[in-house]
């Protein structure tokens, strides 16, 4: 895995803004084992710098390239594992649901997505594609938290 997205918001009555966006970007010369590890401590990082109350994750889709699908698994697991470790509830949201809560339209493209990331958080400049989804992922799981109980997404 050699790009993640990650993200953190905060929000304050209907205000969301952001606190911090970005992706793990791990270089081409790192091993397979050494990315996962990267993206594991980074999560860790924002976890402690930031001490999130939940988390929120893009759920898995279905790849026609097994060997990615299996790369992107070992991804999440590390990010759910990281979260875990620190009692951090996870969140688990479809690329549609996602993208149907940010733009409007579940099958909307990457750059609406990053266009309505940044209307919405009020950003000055759109934000690189993995991040936008880790905005995206965030605000869907803001508007999801304001669902009544009975309707909201339950923990992974």
């Amino acid at each position: 895995m050699r790009s993640s997205g990650v993200a953190v918001v905060e929000v304050s009555g209907h205000q969301m803004r952001a606190l911090v966006y970005g992706r793990v970007h791990n270089k081409a010369s790192l091993s397979h084992s050494g990315c996962l590890a990267e993206i594991h401590r980074q999560i860790d990082a924002l976890i402690t710098e930031f001490s999130p109350d939940e988390a929120a994750i893009e759920g898995s889709f279905f790849a026609k390239n097994a060997k990615t699908a299996m790369i992107l698994g070992q991804a999440r697991g590390v990010v759910l594992s990281a979260c875990a470790l620190r009692n951090l509830p996870v969140y688990e949201y479809s690329p549609r649901s996602i993208k149907q809560a940010t733009v409007g339209a579940g099958a909307a493209s990457k750059d609406q997505v990053a266009k309505m990331v940044k209307h919405l958080l009020g950003l000055e400049e759109q934000p690189q594609e993995d991040a936008a989804d880790a905005l995206a992922t965030a605000i869907c799981h803001v508007h999801q938290r304001g669902l009544p109980e009975a309707l909201r997404s339950k923990p992974v």
